[in-house]
């Protein structure tokens, strides 16, 4: 079907389209509130994914020296520190079993986590040690603000003459991060 339009006089032949075109406006506020809940979802979550990442990959890095806290206890008279130092710094002890001497036993077997920390030394004059403890506070032990009078590590200390045990005792130790 043909139509004549007129316009200022002027008259323009056009197709009649065969069905109207419609479109749906819908009001703006329905709009924003069908946007609103996902977008406030979405961002939910954008922020409580990187907290969650950063809780499970807390970094926790106990380098440094562990001394007793208090008295040796007499069988243990000669021990001077357990030297932590896995990245290896300079400005650390080198990693193993330290004697009052300044000698260094190498640890022959070794576990370092938060809830399970564990080792053995080689054996040197016939006597060797073993630790199996745990650590009582995360995080970058250099960084934290630990003092010496607090415990930061616990565990039963054992001491192996030829592979007997001559000697064992549950002992506190504090931290001492170097100079």
């Amino acid at each position: 079907m043909d139509k004549n339009i007129s316009h200022k006089g002027t008259k323009v032949k056009t197709e009649a389209t065969k069905k109207p075109i419609t479109f749906f406006f819908v009001p703006s506020w329905t709009a924003l509130r069908l946007c609103v809940k996902p977008f406030l979802v979405f961002l939910l979550v954008l922020t409580t994914i990187p907290a969650l990442a950063q809780n499970k990959t807390a970094r926790f890095d106990p380098d440094g020296s562990f001394w007793i806290h208090g008295e040796s206890p007499n069988d243990f008279s000669e021990f001077g520190a357990i030297n932590l130092n896995a990245k290896r710094s300079r400005q650390l002890p080198l990693q193993g079993f330290e004697l009052r001497t300044g000698k260094r036993i190498p640890f022959k077997t070794l576990t370092v986590k938060r809830d399970n920390f564990t080792f053995t030394t080689v054996t040197v004059g016939g006597i060797s040690y073993a630790f199996s403890g745990k650590f009582l506070k995360g995080g970058v032990y250099s960084a934290g603000d630990l003092d010496d009078e607090t415990p930061v590590l616990e565990g039963t200390l054992t001491k192996f003459r030829s592979g007997q045990k001559i000697a064992e005792a549950k002992l506190k130790f504090v931290y001492f991060g170097g100079t």
